[in-house]
């Protein structure tokens, strides 16, 4: 067994296949939610099934005492962290002049500020063993921005940039990190867009279909292991090619 390796939204599609692909590859693995119980129960019920060494943790990434409070728990009773996997998010599309005060909280506090926590509260132990790697899930609109999407577009550039600051901070010190961009993937995310919608978007991919949950966890694995060794601050896109 490598070290445990901490995942953050663990009980949606692209958290839950890169926990059971982190396992198959050796890694104990902490398995974060917040809310949706019946997904991670699922997922704990996959991890069993192959043997996986494994613990399911309720998180709420916004509360920082929280977030230190399982990071010391994880590293004192379980593994040590060497890699963290910052995948939790919300999304929303609406009008930015139809987007509330308590919408942007909302949105900037889990998918941003939820990643400075974790980021936070890992990085003192890996600078201390001097290794460690730390991939971020960011977003293509991150990189491009969506329409009607324009504070989730603004949260995903800001983890994209954070990413590409904080390994220029802990790269003297053997740490590294990097980001993902997911495109269209077949998760919940995309269940509010009708089959024509869904169509007309695959259209606009070059590969002409959705990315799937594994596909992504395949990259946040490779940037996690040893083949990725030399790379640090980088966004990897994985998105059939549309941005």
């Amino acid at each position: 067994m490598r070290g445990c390796a901490l995942i953050t939204g663990a009980s949606g599609a692209i958290g839950g296949a890169t926990a059971l692909r982190l396992a198959a590859e050796g890694y104990a693995v902490a398995a974060c939610y917040c809310r949706d119980a019946a997904g991670i129960e699922r997922l704990a019920a996959k991890l069993a099934s192959v043997n996986a060494v494994f613990r399911c943790c309720r998180l709420d990434v916004t509360d920082a005492a929280a977030v230190n409070a399982l990071f010391e728990e994880i590293e004192t009773h379980f593994a040590p962290v060497e890699v963290l996997v910052n995948n939790a998010g919300v999304a929303q599309q609406a009008l930015l002049q139809d987007t509330t005060d308590a919408d942007y909280d909302r949105l900037a506090d889990v998918n941003l500020k939820g990643v400075f926590h974790c980021c936070r509260a890992a990085v003192p132990a890996m600078v201390r063993r001097k290794r460690g790697a730390i991939i971020n899930v960011a977003s293509m609109w991150g990189r491009s921005g969506a329409s009607c999407e324009a504070v989730y577009s603004a949260t995903k550039a800001g983890v994209i940039g954070l990413t590409q600051a904080l390994a220029r901070e802990l790269a003297p010190s053997g740490v590294r990190v990097n980001c993902v961009a997911p495109g269209a993937i077949d998760t919940k995310m995309n269940d509010h867009l009708s089959a024509q919608e869904k169509a007309a978007l695959a259209s606009e991919i070059p590969l002409g279909r959705f990315g799937t949950p594994e596909e992504v966890a395949a990259a946040i694995a490779f940037l996690a292991g040893k083949d990725a060794s030399y790379i640090t601050a980088q966004t990897l896109s994985v998105d059939g090619g549309m941005i």
